[in-house]
């Protein structure tokens, strides 16, 4: 589960650097290209799209990030009830003769 959300966080921060290039700061960007007055997906009404798109994938970036951390304790304590490394007891090496003094 910890692998899905941090894709869907990869995804939306892709979506959101997209967005976020479509706007301009100056209130033009890709809401310039529909500046005709009688048309009902006018400028203002696309530029307030855009910002509402933006915050709403920022408070998801924001939420998916929050349940992924809850998601990577829980696979920390598990992987606590583990042993990390398991080391094996092996049979002491033979014992070298001494030498014996004459």
């Amino acid at each position: 589960m910890y692998i899905f959300l941090t894709i869907l966080i990869v995804i939306a921060a892709i979506l959101l650097t997209l967005l976020v290039l479509v706007q301009n700061s100056k209130g033009g960007g890709l809401a310039a290209g529909f500046a005709s007055g009688n048309q009902v997906m006018g400028a203002p009404k696309t530029a307030d799209f855009l910002e509402k798109a933006t915050w709403t994938i920022i408070a998801l970036i924001a939420l998916f990030s929050i349940v992924a951390v809850g998601f990577s304790k829980g696979q920390s304590e598990t992987a606590d009830d583990q042993p990390a490394v398991h080391v094996e007891q092996t049979a002491p090496a033979a014992e070298l003769p001494t030498e014996s003094a004459e």
